[in-house]
């Protein structure tokens, strides 16, 4: 839970930062990277740690899939804006940022929904 909330708040810090200031800096993409790499980290932690009993739906998977690969593109994207995009394209980067963040919050929620699920049981 910790990786996947160090994920959170990394991503998060650098998507929202992005945003309102509506041009792409490097330590944006350093946050981005960071996220990224807690996320799979939290990720594979949790496969290690999870037991028979835990029920994992097909669709946390899925999502959790669609989202670690998005997360993994924005990065090399952006790290690619960062040393040979132009000053428009740093610009208008943020417009899918955003998308990019929303889409990882479907896992993110539906983990921790589904966790406290089998918690109960």
């Amino acid at each position: 839970m910790i990786l996947i909330t160090l994920a959170l708040v990394f991503y998060s810090l650098g998507i929202w930062a992005e945003r309102i200031v509506k041009y792409l800096k490097g330590w944006h993409v350093a946050a981005f990277w960071a996220g990224f790499l807690f996320d799979v980290s939290g990720t594979w932690t949790m496969r290690i740690i999870a037991t028979a009993k835990v029920n994992v739906s097909i669709m946390h998977a899925i999502t959790g899939q669609i989202a670690i690969w998005l997360m993994f593109a924005h990065a090399v994207w952006a790290t690619w804006v960062i040393i040979k995009g132009s000053e428009n394209v740093r610009e208008k980067f943020h417009r899918f940022s955003l998308l990019v963040w929303l889409v990882w919050l479907v896992p993110y929620f539906g983990g921790m929904l589904l966790g406290m699920s089998n918690h109960r049981n």
